[in-house]
C-alpha cells in the first residue's frame, strides 16, 4: 500500500507466514524495511508506514482537477475505431453554447482542488474555436478571485490548426495533444480523412505546434487496432524520430465505432499483451542503449509499485477515478462521470450521466447516486476478488468498463479482461526488474518522472 513491493520464492513465503523466519536470515532485515515485517523495535518504521498510506491517499481531499469540455460533436475525420458518435462539421447544433460553458465553470471553480485543468475535446475541438476563446477568457477572469493553478489542453488532430489559433494557445501557454497512430500507412488507415493525408497534417501540426508552444508542450497518443498488432516497434520507432520523450500503448476501448466496426478493431487480450511486451521490451533496449524513452502506462504502474504517490490516471484510481479524478461537461450541458461515461452515452446507456448543468448544481452533481454508487460498489479494497488480490494496491476500480462489458460495476475478475491486462503488466513488470538491475534501476526513473 505504501509502494514497497518484495519477491519471495514459496519457501520463503511459507517460511514467514509460519513464523519461523529469524532475524538471522538477511530476508528478515529486507521484510523488516519494506514494512512487511513488524518486530519489537518498528515502533518508527510503523509511523512511517502511516505517512505513507497518507500521502498516497492524500489526492482524495482534492477531488477533481482534470475538467473536460466537449466543445463541439463535429469532426472531419471519420476513424473506424472512435469512441464517440462524432457529426458532421456542418452539423452546428452540436456546438456547446455560450450558457452552457458558463454553467459548466460554476461547477469547475466549486471542485476544491487547488489545481484545475480545462481540457477541451471533440469531435474535433478546433471547429469550435470560439468557444474556446470564450472558456479561457472566462476562466481566466474568475480565477482572479479563485487564485487556483489554472491549465489548458487543446485535445486536436491537428488538422485545422491554423495560425490564429497557435498564436492565441501561445499567448495562453495552452498545451496540445494530439493523436498518433505510427506510420504514415497506418495512421492514414486509422484516422482517414478527406484527401487521405491525416498522418501528414498531423505531423506538420505537431512540427507548427512544438515551434509555437515549446517542444514539450504537445504530446501524442497512439491507439492500438488490430492493423497496429504486428508493427509495434515500427510505431515506436515513429515516436523516436519525432523526438517524443515516450509512448503510451494504448488498447481499444469498448465504447462507440470501436464496437460498431467490430471486424475493424477486433483483436484478443493474448494479442494485445504480445503486442504490449513485445513494444516494452524494445524500449527497455532502446534504453540500455543509450536512448531515454518511456513507456507511459508502464510508469505510472510503476509510480504506484515503487513510491508513496498517486498517479493521477483514472483507470488506475482506487475509489475509481470517475467524477474524482476527471469528469465531462457534453456540449449538451450533460455531465458524465468520465470521457469513457460520455462514450457509453452516446450508445444508448446514460448509467453514469451525472446530471445536467442547466438544472442541477454542484452537489446535487457531485453527491448523487449516480456516482457514489458505482464509487462505493467498485472499491477494489472491499470487493470481492480484489480485496485479497496481491496487486490490489496497484490497480484501480473501473466500473464503467465492468459496467459496459458485463453489466455491473463489480464484474467477474476472471472474466474481466480489465484484470487479465493489469495482472499480467503487474507481473512483468516484477519479472524484468528482478532478471535484472540495470532494468530495475530504470524503471525506478520513469516512476519518478511521471
Amino acid at each position: 500500500m505504501a509502494g514497497e513491493y518484495i519477491a519471495m520464492s514459496r519457501e520463503e513465503v511459507s517460511d514467514f507466514a509460519s513464523g519461523r523466519l529469524t532475524v538471522d536470515y538477511d530476508l528478515y532485515s529486507d521484510l523488516k524495511a519494506k514494512h512487511f515485517l513488524i518486530d519489537a523495535d518498528t515502533d518508527v518504521a510503523v509511523d512511517l508506514l502511516a505517512l505513507k498510506v497518507r500521502t498516497k491517499l492524500a489526492p482524495l481531499a482534492n477531488f477533481t482537477g482534470l475538467h473536460i469540455f466537449v466543445t463541439t460533436l463535429r469532426c472531419e475525420h471519420s476513424c473506424p475505431y472512435c469512441q464517440v458518435s462524432r457529426a458532421n462539421d456542418d452539423k452546428r447544433e452540436f456546438d456547446m453554447t455560450e450558457e452552457t460553458a458558463m454553467r459548466a465553470l460554476d461547477l469547475v471553480f466549486r471542485s476544491p482542488s487547488p489545481t484545475i485543468k480545462i481540457e477541451f475535446q471533440g469531435g474535433e475541438s478546433l471547429l469550435n474555436m470560439a468557444m474556446i476563446r470564450f472558456i479561457v477568457a472566462e476562466a481566466l477572469r474568475r480565477n482572479e478571485t479563485a487564485q487556483r493553478n489554472l491549465a489548458f489542453v487543446i485535445a486536436t488532430n491537428l488538422a485545422i490548426l491554423d495560425e490564429e489559433m497557435l498564436a492565441f494557445a501561445r499567448e495562453h501557454g495552452i498545451l496540445m495533444s494530439t493523436s498518433l497512430d505510427g506510420p504514415a500507412d497506418l495512421h492514414n488507415r486509422n484516422r482517414p480523412r478527406p484527401g487521405k493525408d491525416s498522418h501528414e497534417k498531423a505531423i506538420d501540426g505537431i512540427r507548427r505546434a512544438r515551434t509555437a508552444l515549446g517542444h514539450y508542450n504537445v504530446g501524442a497518443l497512439m491507439t492500438t487496432t488490430a492493423a497496429s498488432l504486428s508493427r509495434v516497434r515500427e510505431i515506436i520507432d515513429e515516436y523516436v524520430r519525432l523526438d517524443f520523450g515516450g509512448i503510451f500503448l494504448r488498447p481499444l476501448s469498448p465504447y462507440g465505432f470501436a464496437i460498431k466496426t467490430k471486424t475493424y478493431a477486433a483483436y484478443d487480450q493474448k494479442k494485445w499483451l504480445d503486442f504490449y511486451f513485445e513494444g516494452l521490451d524494445y524500449i527497455i533496449d532502446l534504453n540500455l542503449d543509450g536512448h531515454e524513452f518511456i513507456e507511459h502506462y508502464a510508469a505510472m504502474v510503476l509510480k504506484k509499485m515503487l513510491t508513496p504517490l498517486q498517479t493521477s490516471y483514472v483507470d488506475l484510481m482506487s475509489p475509481a477515478g470517475i467524477g474524482i479524478g476527471a469528469i465531462v461537461y457534453n456540449y449538451d450541458g450533460t455531465v458524465y462521470a468520465s470521457d469513457e461515461s460520455r462514450m457509453l452515452a452516446e450508445m444508448g446507456d446514460t448509467t453514469f450521466a451525472l446530471g445536467n448543468v442547466h438544472d442541477k448544481d454542484f452537489a446535487d452533481i457531485m453527491l448523487g447516486d449516480a456516482l457514489l454508487n458505482p464509487l462505493e460498489q467498485s472499491f477494489a479494497g472491499s470487493v470481492p476478488g480484489c480485496s485479497w488480490c496481491a496487486f490490489e494496491p496497484w490497480c484501480g476500480a473501473e466500473p464503467v468498463f465492468h459496467h459496459a462489458t458485463q453489466g455491473d460495476f463489480v464484474g467477474k475478475k476472471p472474466l474481466s479482461s480489465f484484470c487479465t491486462r493489469n495482472m499480467a503488466v503487474f507481473r512483468g513488470l516484477i519479472l524484468r526488474m528482478e532478471a535484472n538491475p540495470d532494468i530495475k534501476r530504470m524503471f525506478e526513473r520513469w516512476a519518478n518522472i511521471v
